[in-house]
């Protein structure tokens, strides 16, 4: 079987080549941008060829260079990046041990392979990936014959390896703000406060005195640009621009839009799906509502494109998430044929979803179509990430549920409120271009909705149901980490901690009666051990143990989550614990460091994480109107993975959000003996609930 990634680029030298003497060139079309994957797809093909790391050199992705594997999203690179990979050095390896036995009159089985060189009875044969390569034409499509090898030969699969993209990073650099460029031109763009709003006046004289320094300004439509050879100069521009600029049909932030259950008050297309709904019946019933507002993706440095125009060729450097998509809609807004715009991707400080990357570049690349020759740098600003990323969208959830005389649950339903997940595609430089054209509608996916992962909990249940209601946002809502995954996962771990205090059993018990899978069992089990379950307390007395529990999108890793802590006049966390089934691991440090970064990132969301809506659209455009977890208030961690090498690898990079944030929430609960439901658990919001109660 050939994988997909390899079906639809199939071409053996377009991943693996051999260019020069002791070199592998190693390429595919998945992007560095945190998560490690760099290093294990790299491990995956050293170990399928049998070659020293040292030896691969793995291509930066860019378009022409790289095969096209779309966007790099979904915790989905190993799933199917690393089976594309590991298949088309696996039919690599099979043909050069194939071309030796030919030369030997030998049977392949009889061949080895040591760093690259062809070994027989553990003799050096002479030949190896190098001297061969001009015999072996690459440019071929793959057969889908040859096998892999079985986890037992594996020597670099499953070791932890260093990652290849932090040494450049610890020292300062390693980033798209960090590429070294002569004679550049700095940007800066003053946003459009919505794609209706068009100028009424623009007092530029009084912006080149603010700038101090020789200032460009490209404008048309609603887009305004300020140029300099000096970053302080457009700095300066930018912020004057704002107190000497005024717009018609500014959009208006509406502060009551902020929290969750508003979205039930805006337009919305319904889906069902699942059981028929339950008929009358005696069983004991309960109702509960959870809630998460929109929040940001808080990315450390604020996005940035680069780009440059000369001739017909369109250059650009971004830190998007794939650079095949990000090529597509540039030729859109450029007018130019996809093959005269080359897209090279550089990391940057934080993503993980579809933040102000695209806009930056699409920024970057507008302005370079205008003013050729020039090598355009587009810095946002901390205020412009904060106000006019897309957000992550805020969800609003009720679930209900019956049990039966034993108090197990036997019938389960939700109904989700919730704006779009996707939305790539188009860049607020589009609408600034041509103001007034309403944005296109959030992309669809046959199959799948951001919206409904994990909808259901992740247990045995006899009869289930989805209703999801996708609104209207007031502000631009698309992917953030595990799109509406983790917020379901929540909400339905609140529900069955709620569902066991009905039923009066232990919360890991009643999950443990509620699942047949021995994967679910063992990580549940092992998560009771790691955290101490069984000397937990009755509660109520401030401290709190929770856990929850989730199999990753109904079909990925298992993961169980246990959280320590203490509320007093905040919510300090004491302790973290994970157990995870995701699979074959290829780097273990790096699924761990995934994993850890995710139960960071969860807790920020349930203690801290709110975008404000006010204004001109966000109120919230400041670290201090949007504070994060701090490094002192992270409790130390814990991550073990379950060893289960004979199975498929699973991705790591999304797994841990939902459950870490339903275990701190049901350790909250047993904290004070008072559920809180809506998101985060700030001061104020824990005051207001043990007030009304």
């Amino acid at each position: 079987m050939i994988p997909q990634s390899l079906q639809a680029n199939p071409v053996l030298e377009r991943w693996i080549s051999f260019p020069s003497p002791g070199k592998v060139r190693v390429a595919f079309g998945k992007v560095e941008y945190g998560q490690g994957v760099m290093t294990a797809l790299a491990q995956i093909v050293a170990d399928e060829l049998d070659v020293a790391m040292e030896r691969l050199d793995v291509v930066n992705a860019a378009s022409g260079d790289v095969p096209d594997e779309g966007l790099t999203v979904g915790s989905m690179s190993i799933e199917m990046s690393g089976a594309a990979v590991r298949a088309a050095a696996a039919e690599v390896r099979a043909l050069f041990l194939a071309e030796a036995a030919a030369r030997f009159g030998c049977s392949a089985d009889v061949l080895n392979i040591l760093d690259g060189e062809f070994v027989r009875s553990g003799v050096s044969t002479g030949l190896g990936y190098w001297t061969l390569a001009s015999a072996i034409d690459l440019k071929r499509a793959p057969e889908g014959k040859a096998r892999w090898k079985t986890p037992d030969r594996h020597r670099i699969v499953g070791k932890s390896q260093p990652r290849s993209d932090l040494p450049v990073k610890i020292f300062g650099g390693g980033f798209i703000q960090d590429i070294p460029l002569k004679d550049v031109t700095h940007a800066r763009v003053l946003r459009q406060p919505g794609y209706k709003a068009q100028i009424a006046t623009l007092d530029e004289a009084a912006i080149r005195k603010a700038a101090r320094g020789d200032i460009d300004i490209v404008r048309e439509g609603a887009f305004i640009a300020f140029l300099s050879k000096s970053e302080r100069a457009v700095s300066l521009a930018v912020a004057a621009a704002e107190q000497h600029v005024t717009w018609n049909e500014a959009r208006v932030g509406v502060p009551a839009l902020s929290e969750p259950v508003a979205l039930k008050t805006l337009p919305a297309t319904p889906w069902e799906g699942g059981a028929p709904p339950p008929e009358p019946s005696n069983r004991r019933k309960h109702k509960a509502s959870y809630g998460r507002p929109y929040i940001a993706h808080g990315s450390m440095g604020p996005s940035h494109g680069i780009a440059r125009f000369e001739g017909e060729t369109l250059k650009v450097w971004t830190h998007a998430q794939g650079v095949y998509p990000i090529r597509g809609m540039l030729a859109r807004i450029t007018g130019l044929p996809p093959e005269k715009i080359q897209v090279e991707h550089t990391q940057g400080p934080g993503c993980y979803g579809h933040n102000g990357a695209d806009d930056a570049t699409c920024d970057a690349a507008a302005i370079a179509m205008r003013r050729p020759g020039q090598t355009i740098r587009v810095q946002w600003r901390r205020e412009d990430e904060f106000g006019y990323e897309p957000l992550g969208t805020a969800m609003h959830i009720e679930l209900s549920g019956e049990i039966d005389s034993s108090g197990r649950l036997v019938d389960f339903s939700s109904e989700i409120w919730s704006g779009p997940h996707v939305s790539r595609g188009t860049a607020l430089v589009e609408a600034a271009l041509a103001p007034g054209t309403p944005p296109p509608p959030p992309m669809i996916i046959p199959f799948f909705s951001g919206g409904r992962l994990n909808a259901t909990p992740s247990y045995d249940i006899a009869a289930t149901r989805i209703k999801e209601n996708v609104v209207t946002p007031p502000m631009r809502t698309s992917s953030l980490r595990g799109l509406g995954g983790p917020v379901n996962t929540y909400a339905c771990e609140c529900f069955i901690d709620e569902m066991a205090g009905i039923a009066g059993t232990d919360p890991l018990a009643y999950r443990l009666a509620m699942t047949s899978d021995p994967r679910a069992v063992a990580v549940l089990e092992h998560i009771g051990v790691l955290s101490g379950w069984s000397t937990r307390s009755a509660g109520g007395s401030g401290e709190g143990l929770g856990l929850a529990y989730c199999r990753h999108r109904d079909r990925g890793a298992y993961i169980a989550v246990a959280v320590s802590l203490v509320v007093e006049k905040e919510i300090r966390l004491q302790r973290m614990w994970c157990v995870t089934d995701c699979g074959l691991v290829i780097n273990p440090d790096g699924a761990k460091n995934q994993i850890e970064g995710g139960m960071i990132m969860a807790a920020s969301w349930t203690l801290k994480e709110q975008v404000r809506l006010g204004g001109s659209g966000i109120a919230s455009t400041a670290w201090d109107d949007y504070p994060i977890l701090r490094f002192n208030e992270v409790p130390p961690i814990d991550v073990e993975l379950i060893d289960q090498r004979n199975s498929a690898p699973l991705g790591a990079g999304e797994i841990s959000l939902g459950p870490t944030m339903a275990a701190i929430a049901n350790a909250v609960a047993h904290a004070l003996g008072v559920r809180i439901r809506d998101l985060p658990y700030t001061r104020e919001r824990i005051a207001r609930q043990l007030l009304s109660n």
